[in-house]
């Protein structure tokens, strides 16, 4: 197997600028791939601080474009956002910043359709079991309890006796 072929700290910061305006990244992303260029600390730590001079790498953007794909696309609650910015090392501030983006209204909507959807696909279920794994599935995608009851409630009280 050939080994990783290794950059000089200028081939390595070119790479990086065209790996950061791809697509946004987290800090932690960037040194690791800066790492797997061959630099050593103290050249991956110059290179961090060019591409924050230069606007390649914003952590705020970063967080916000983040939890904002994945509430959209994977239908994500500001818990699992929370939980996967924070093994990105993101800060708690880039955090509150990328939540507070949310929309009450928007996020309340989004989770009353992923609830229905999923108490639909378990309809051969009994009503016990349909709950618990409607729960279960919001819980997962993040949302949290207090979120999650009443609409479970809603849709417990209100659905007919074929269960």
């Amino acid at each position: 197997m050939a080994s990783p072929r290794t950059y000089t700290p200028a081939q390595a910061l070119q790479k990086a600028r065209h790996y950061c305006a791809y697509q946004e990244r987290c800090h932690q992303e960037l040194v690791e791939k800066l790492f797997s260029y061959g630099l050593n600390r103290t050249e991956v730590d110059h290179c961090i601080a060019t591409l924050i001079e230069e606007n390649y790498l914003n952590e705020e953007r970063f967080a916000i474009q983040f939890a904002g794909g994945k509430s959209r696309m994977k239908g994500w609650g500001q818990q699992r956002i929370r939980q996967e910015l924070k093994q990105r090392q993101v800060s708690e501030y880039c955090i509150k910043k990328a939540l507070a983006q949310f929309d009450a209204d928007d996020y309340q909507q989004q989770l009353q359709k992923l609830a229905e959807k999923k108490w639909e696909s378990l309809s051969a279920y009994p009503r016990l079991q349909r709950e618990k794994k409607t729960r279960d599935f919001l819980l997962y995608k993040g949302y949290i309890w207090t979120e999650i009851q009443p609409i479970i409630k809603e849709l417990f009280t209100g659905a007919d006796g074929n269960g």
